[in-house]
């Protein structure tokens, strides 16, 4: 015979823990081998016994759902950990999905909807919550933002000058000696390199100049 697919319920309320092990006793081919009230002892028992499937609640007293689900999966990578909540808010969500998990439904889900995820998840099939995929699928159907141009293409050809000389070190007077132009001229160039670069002061324009290879 198969072995069962051993389950660990991780959820801070009593009641729940109890109707969900009551319910999934009755499966076939499901075990409740552990229940955890906080994510410390979920992580705990996980480690002693090692089940197939963690059910997680997300919100709970302590080290919520999410570092819960990092932590354990760190230590035990070959557990699936399937998101049982009441939350459905993007604050949730994708940082959960980020942690590894690989299954999220809502407490509202009928108990054999529940035992057929854990049933899925032990062959390497998610399953999420009808909400929940739509939110994922209109997140990857947004429009990529275009990347940011470097600040430094918004300086003009003057701008550009005054900067590279800025970055070797130059007094204004310096600067105003070599480009042939006024001191005041070269205060207002150093004046707007500052709100181009978005930067306080030269230190911090010479930085970024030679970050990008401009003070050459």
């Amino acid at each position: 015979m198969e072995q069962p697919i051993k389950v660990l319920l991780v959820d801070d309320h009593e009641m729940v823990r109890i109707g969900l092990a009551a319910v999934l006793d009755t499966e076939d081919g499901i075990e409740v081998v552990g229940e955890a009230s906080n994510g410390l002892d979920g992580v705990r028992l996980a480690q002693a016994y090692k089940p197939d499937i963690v059910l997680m609640d997300l919100v709970m007293d302590g080290m919520d759902g999410i570092e819960t689900t990092r932590k354990l999966l760190e230590l035990c990578p070959d557990c699936k950990v399937i998101v049982l909540t009441s939350f459905v808010d993007d604050s949730k969500i994708y940082p959960v999905i980020e942690a590894g998990a690989f299954s999220y439904l809502l407490k509202t889900s009928r108990a054999t909807d529940i035992a057929d995820a854990i049933r899925a998840a032990a062959r390497g099939q998610s399953v999420l919550e009808s909400q929940v995929a739509a939110k994922m699928m209109n997140r990857f159907r947004e429009p990529k933002k275009p990347d940011r141009k470097p600040l430094h293409e918004e300086l003009t050809d003057r701008e550009m000058d005054v900067l590279k000389l800025l970055a070797q070190g130059k007094s204004n007077q310096d600067i105003a000696d070599d480009l042939f132009i006024g001191i005041k001229t070269v205060k207002y160039h150093i004046t707007n390199i500052f709100a181009k670069l978005e930067v306080e002061d030269r230190t911090q324009a010479a930085i970024y100049a030679h970050k990008n290879g401009l003070g050459e």
